[in-house]
């Protein structure tokens, strides 16, 4: 990653766009894209609401995309039956969805966009993207290792210390990760926008696949990538 970049001192983040390319995608200022995992206790109002407010110095506009698909293939690849899986996946999707809400109301910004991926499925550029996603799992050994690796990552807290995740559960992880690289693709897009930024709050094993080499299935020349955390000058205030 390279340097970081700060907004106002003290600035609540710090961003490490991902390669120079990506550092020229964010000096741009179009886009930012926060994509919100379900059941992921990062994401409280609070952090939602100062994520929009710091993303808006940077960006003319910011989105938010939260996953509503196959949350319930997780659950049931656990061992949970299928109608409470659902259950428990509808659960946890709401919760999301509302934390999503009062945090953009808490910013207090007009023009924040929230989506789920569910919004997408009808969009033919997400139809188009998600099946050159399924081929590269096919015919690509670099983006399906990097692909698995980060599904292994993602479902290992969930399992139990020296346990390995089974193929059923890698499999329902690969599903999940799927439908949001579309996002780590080609937002602009998706969004109609001209730039675009996808952030997490972590570097993500597909990141140096899709944005550093120059063959296979990688993101568009309008499309970044960056890691968003808490800044460390504030975490150690």
């Amino acid at each position: 990653m390279s340097h970081p970049l700060l907004s106002t001192e003290p600035s609540p983040y710090e961003a490490f766009p991902f390669s120079d390319r990506c550092r020229r995608v964010w000096d741009r200022g179009d886009h930012l894209l926060i994509g919100v995992s379900p059941g992921n206790s990062y994401f409280s109002v609070a952090r939602i609401a100062e994520l929009v407010r710091w993303g808006r110095e940077f960006f003319s506009g910011v989105d938010l995309v939260y996953a509503d698909l196959h949350v319930d293939a997780q659950f049931e690849a656990f061992g949970h039956p299928p109608e409470h899986a659902r259950r428990r996946a509808a659960k946890e999707v709401k919760t999301t969805a509302r934390r999503i809400e009062r945090g953009v109301a808490e910013a207090g910004l007009a023009g924040v966009g929230v989506h789920a991926l569910s919004d997408f499925l009808a969009d033919p550029e997400y139809q188009r993207l998600s099946v050159e996603i399924g081929r590269a799992l096919a015919e690509d050994p670099e983006f399906r290792g990097a692909a698995e690796g980060m599904a292994r990552g993602f479902l290992a807290g969930r399992l139990a210390p020296g346990q390995s995740a089974t193929a059923e559960q890698v499999a329902a992880g690969l599903r999940y990760i799927c439908a949001e690289l579309p996002f780590f693709l080609d937002t602009p897009r998706l969004l109609d926008v001209a730039s675009s930024i996808s952030c997490y709050h972590v570097e993500l094993p597909l990141t140096p696949v899709l944005f550093g080499r120059g063959e296979g299935l990688r993101a568009e020349p309008e499309q970044g990538y960056a890691v968003v955390r808490p800044s460390a000058v504030v975490a150690a205030a």
